[in-house]
Parts: structure tokens; C-alpha cells; sequence
């Protein structure tokens, strides 16, 4: 029993040290906690309500979404530029299925979601068994899905889907917040327990170091990267669904506006909680810190285009924290070595 307690309070010792060694893992926590601050004070009348809080958590609950599964590939390196574009097409195949051919909605939405995952599938594919890069091979097959795209909703809105998928996601709001905000949660949930606790998990974080020397230890890094794509167009197409069930609509643009906040609060979360890693829950922290910025700007009556500015900025901010922090772990991890 005795050795037992040591372990426990050597362990809660050793992460109460590692948070004093780390404080940068809290930077983004501290930050969002002053910009909400500076939003109550200079709009004090809409920003700090409840309707605005239920707004800001359950509209962005598809860029959560997204943003999880991209951060899957991310893990091992690679990118996946096809993300948007499977989300667009994921919504206008859920809609036109359902409003122009009769298809019960939760048929419809089970297609979109095979639709995804095959089109993974073909990155996954084309990346590991011609050796290419991830970034040019996304890019490629996201333009040729998003091209698919419109002709799937006759290049329109498409409107009228069955509410019952409508009340899935918004109806009976739990504590005031939509439904879909929960489910999003859940999902980061089942995210942070595999990469934490999964043999999968912990292999796409090896490859992600050094995939040469992952292969050399036996891992099966192409098998893994295969599945990671899957895995991320997949829950992109999600991500449509709950779209469609958030809006009713959908169009072969609904997933445009999403890539560059996706791969911003990617990057931003990266530098949260688990520094230099691609985590879950910095995720969390970092979407909901966009959209506390975006909102608290439209409030204070700023025009359209500042939200784009915003994304982008962060975005490139981001990166550079990214190099710097997983810079200096590698350079504390090279020094405990010694």
C-alpha cells in the first residue's frame, strides 16, 4: 500500500513539475480568457448573454468536427487538403438525395459517410503506393470531389431536407447549447482516448517524429497513414451530415469557408496542453478561441472580410509557434538524455 501512494504522489509530482517546466502549455488558455475579458467589457450587452453562448458553441460544432479528423493524418505528418471538399460533397449528396430523390434522410446520410471514407481510401492509396506527397495528392482529389460537387446539386441550394435530421442536432438543446455541440465533444473524447491509449494512437505519433525509423522498428507505416486519410475523410463527411442537419441546406460551397479555420485551430491546438503535438482537446481550446474572436469582432460591428484576416493570421501565427515549441521539447527532451 505504501509504494503504492509513492507511485501516485511521485506521479501527480512529476505533472505538477512538468506544468511548472511548461507553462507555454497554458498560453492559449490565458489568452482566451483575456480576449473574453476585453469582449464583455466593450460589448457588454450581446456578447456575455446566454443566446450568444449557445450560438458561438453550437454553430462552430462542425468546425470541431472537421478539425478532429483532421488532426488524425496531421499526427503522422501528413496533410489533407480534400477535407473541405468531402464535407461539400458529404452535404450536397445528404440533400439531393433526400429532397430530389426521396431517399430517407438517415439512408442519405449513411451514403455521404461511405462516400468519405472511399474517397480516403483513394488518397490513402494513392499516397502510400506511389510515394507521393500527401499535400499535392489531397489537393488533387479534394478539386476533382469539390468538382463532383455541382453537378451532384445541379450547381444550387439545395433546400427542404427532413427536419428529422434537423432535430437530431438542435432540438431539445441540452443547458441551453445545442445538441451537435455535445456530440462534437464526444467525439474529441473518443479522439483523445485513441491517440492516448491505442496502439494505433501512439504508432501515428512514432510515424509523425520519424516514419523512417518507425518502419525500421516494425511499424506498419503505410498501413497506419492509409487508415489515418480514411479516418479524416470520414469524419469529414460527418461533418457535412451534421451541416445539412444544422442548416436544412447545402450547397457544393458549404465546406469552402471551413479549410483555413480547420488547419488554424489544428495548428493553434498543437501548441496547447501537449505541446508540439496535434491533440484533441487543445483543439477544443483552440476552435472555440477563433470563434470567441470572430464573434466578439462581428459584435463590435467589424466587416466581413476581418473574419478572413483573422483565420489567417492566426494560422500563420500558429505555424511558427508550432516550429518553436516543438523545437524547444525536442531540445529539453535531447537534454534529459544527457
Amino acid at each position: 500500500m505504501t509504494s503504492v501512494t509513492t507511485k501516485q504522489a511521485d506521479a501527480q509530482g512529476t505533472k505538477r513539475a512538468r506544468g511548472i517546466r511548461d507553462p507555454e502549455r497554458f498560453v492559449l488558455l490565458g489568452v482566451w480568457v483575456v480576449l473574453i475579458i476585453f469582449f464583455v467589457i466593450a460589448v457588454p450587452d450581446t456578447f456575455p448573454t446566454a443566446a450568444n453562448l449557445s450560438s458561438m458553441l453550437g454553430s462552430q460544432a462542425v468546425l470541431l468536427i472537421l478539425t478532429l479528423g483532421l488532426i488524425i493524418p496531421l499526427r503522422a505528418g501528413d496533410y489533407d487538403l480534400s477535407v473541405a471538399s468531402v464535407f461539400s460533397l458529404s452535404a450536397v449528396t445528404v440533400a439531393s438525395l433526400n429532397v430530389n430523390l426521396g431517399v430517407p434522410v438517415g439512408w442519405a446520410a449513411l451514403i455521404a459517410v461511405v462516400i468519405g471514407f472511399g474517397v480516403g481510401a483513394l488518397n490513402g492509396w494513392i499516397v502510400t503506393k506511389f510515394s507521393i506527397d500527401p499535400f499535392i495528392v489531397t489537393l488533387g482529389v479534394g478539386t476533382v470531389v469539390l468538382g463532383l460537387a455541382y453537378p451532384v446539386s445541379n450547381s444550387r441550394t439545395i433546400s427542404g431536407v427532413d427536419p428529422t435530421l434537423s432535430d437530431i442536432m438542435l432540438s431539445k438543446p441540452f443547458l441551453g447549447i445545442p445538441l451537435d455541440f455535445y456530440y462534437a465533444v464526444i467525439l474529441c473524447a473518443i479522439v483523445a482516448y485513441v491517440f492516448s491509449k491505442t496502439a494505433f494512437g501512439q504508432r501515428l505519433l512514432f510515424i509523425g517524429q520519424n516514419s523512417s525509423v518507425a518502419r525500421l522498428n516494425g511499424v506498419p507505416v503505410s498501413r497506419l497513414r492509409r487508415f489515418a486519410l480514411m479516418c479524416s475523410s470520414t469524419i469529414a463527411a460527418v461533418a457535412g451530415v451534421v451541416y445539412v442537419g444544422t442548416t436544412g441546406s447545402a450547397d457544393a460551397g458549404s465546406g469552402a469557408g471551413f479549410l483555413l479555420p480547420a488547419f488554424a485551430a489544428a495548428f493553434l491546438g498543437s501548441t496547447t496542453l501537449l505541446v508540439g503535438r496535434f491533440n484533441p482537446w487543445g483543439t477544443l481550446i483552440a476552435v472555440y478561441f477563433l470563434v470567441t474572436g470572430i464573434s466578439g469582432l462581428q459584435l463590435m460591428g467589424a466587416q466581413q472580410y476581418v473574419q478572413e484576416l483573422f483565420y489567417g493570421g492566426v494560422l500563420v501565427i500558429a505555424v511558427i509557434l508550432s516550429k518553436i515549441v516543438r523545437a524547444r521539447s525536442d531540445k529539453r527532451r535531447l537534454a534529459q538524455l544527457k
